[in-house]
């Protein structure tokens, strides 16, 4: 940022001196709203998902960038994952769907991270469905 801010002081200084001194605040609007644009998008990537999957539950924990948690408990026997994909964009949206039941997951995650997540939580469902392992 401060980088940005020295960029913008030397560009606007041509412009102070020849007596176009209103510029200058424009370059420092530009340098605020860059401050703010970076802060919300720090802000937000504090949000997270966490997915917990036994043969006898599927746990879902959706924390805030505040901090408030919302936990969704799944039977795994009876869930499913299903996939909206565009066939130009890919994957838009994964919902776990269980009973009527559905809530949204990865929804902060692009296409291709879709998928990888997609893949994994199939296979980790289909492995709590073929129910424990004892050895």
């Amino acid at each position: 940022m401060a980088l940005v801010a020295g960029a913008s002081f030397i560009a606007s200084l041509p412009f102070v001196i020849l007596g176009f001194w209103p510029v200058a605040g424009f370059y420092g609007l530009d340098v605020l709203l860059l401050y703010f644009a970076f802060k919300a998008n720090f802000r937000a990537a504090q949000y997270f998902e966490e997915v917990s999957v036994s043969p006898f539950e599927l746990l879902l924990r959706k924390v805030s960038p505040e901090g408030h948690s919302r936990e969704w408990r799944f039977n795994p026997a009876w869930t499913r994952l299903v996939a909206e994909e565009h066939e130009e964009f890919g994957i838009l949206r994964l919902a776990l769907v269980s009973r009527g039941q559905s809530v949204a997951v990865g929804h902060f995650l692009g296409a291709n991270d879709k998928a990888m997540l997609l893949k994994g939580l199939s296979r980790a469902l289909g492995e709590a469905k073929r129910g424990p392992i004892y050895s």
